[in-house]
């Protein structure tokens, strides 16, 4: 595995969000482009004229949607995953576990929250320092030793630090709006009826087709970037803690129950330590995982032991 400094990786990310930033709505206009293209029964001009026409409107609207969900992204997870504010006087141990890295490390403290949740998992969130929290299930709270949660929260840290969690959380917004779209599309299909089916169903057609393409293409981009910052997080808590074999433990605990029931979309469930829904371990959904194989991390662990 290659080496990656913290400011390396925080740099690499910068660069990801902004083209991020650019490539997702780039993607879109192109898929509104390419679907008039064939709607127009590919004349040029008219295409140019119909994409012209909805442009600002669609740019508006991705500006809005990017706007809402990047100011509530914070409530929006929370709904999504049961969680809710652990206050200090609930435990005390997790509070000093979090801060006595967070003063190792010189990081502003970010907020707690618990899940109510008796299996194993953990995940970082956040855009800026006002947004960023550390969210744990009360299963990895109460099964894992010190050593052990400690390193859990180092990698959670360490996500925040290397600005991690800024960058998923741009690339979940975006993804957001493909498969609102693709599943908008197919509604149409399904409720369009009699003449209107004869008339409009290829035009759907061709909307279903493209929005599937172009939300393929969406979820590589998001993939692409979703893997390696696993493995550099569990290097980030080997570093912070000097504890590599108390990650690698604390993975096999979580590998055995990660099961979050209340999670049930894929886009937070990337968020976590260990993918928290039911694991699939057919050809595609290893493809399209968005954790590496924590067999891998636990054993790249072990070599530092």
């Amino acid at each position: 595995m290659q080496y990656v400094g913290i400011q390396s990786q925080i740099s690499r990310n910068n660069r990801y969000s902004f083209l991020l930033l650019i490539a997702f709505p780039t993607l879109l206009l192109g898929m509104f482009y390419i679907f008039f293209f064939f709607a127009e029964n590919q004349y040029f001009s008219l295409a140019n004229e119909q994409f012209l026409r909805v442009l600002p409107g669609v740019l508006i609207a991705v500006l809005i949607w990017f706007l809402i969900a990047y100011a509530g992204h914070t409530a929006f997870i929370r709904l999504a995953t049961s969680s809710r504010p652990l206050e200090r006087n609930e435990n005390m141990r997790v509070y000093n576990l979090v801060e006595n890295l967070c003063i190792q490390c010189g990081m502003v403290t970010p907020k707690i929250f618990i899940i109510y949740d008796d299996s194993l998992n953990a995940f970082a969130s956040g855009v800026n320092q006002k947004t960023y929290s550390v969210t744990l299930s009360k299963g990895i709270i109460d099964k894992l030793n010190d050593d052990e949660l400690e390193a859990v929260i180092a990698h959670e840290l360490t996500h925040i630090r290397n600005k991690d969690t800024r960058l998923l959380i741009i690339s979940i917004i975006f993804v957001g709006i493909f498969a609102f779209l693709a599943q908008m599309a197919l509604r149409s299909l399904r409720f369009t009826s009699g003449s209107k089916k004869k008339d409009g169903g290829y035009i759907i057609l061709i909307a279903i087709a493209v929005t599937a393409v172009c939300y393929l293409i969406s979820l590589l981009l998001r993939f692409g970037i979703s893997r390696r910052r696993e493995y550099l997080a569990d290097a980030g808590s080997a570093e912070m803690t000097k504890k590599p074999y108390a990650l690698a433990n604390a993975l096999r605990k979580i590998d055995n129950d990660p099961l979050i029931e209340a999670v049930h979309n894929e886009d937070v469930a990337q968020l976590f330590i260990d993918n928290p829904q039911k694991k699939n371990k057919s050809f595609f959904a290893r493809l399209f995982a968005t954790h590496p194989p924590i067999e891998k991390r636990i054993q790249l662990l072990d070599q530092f032991v």
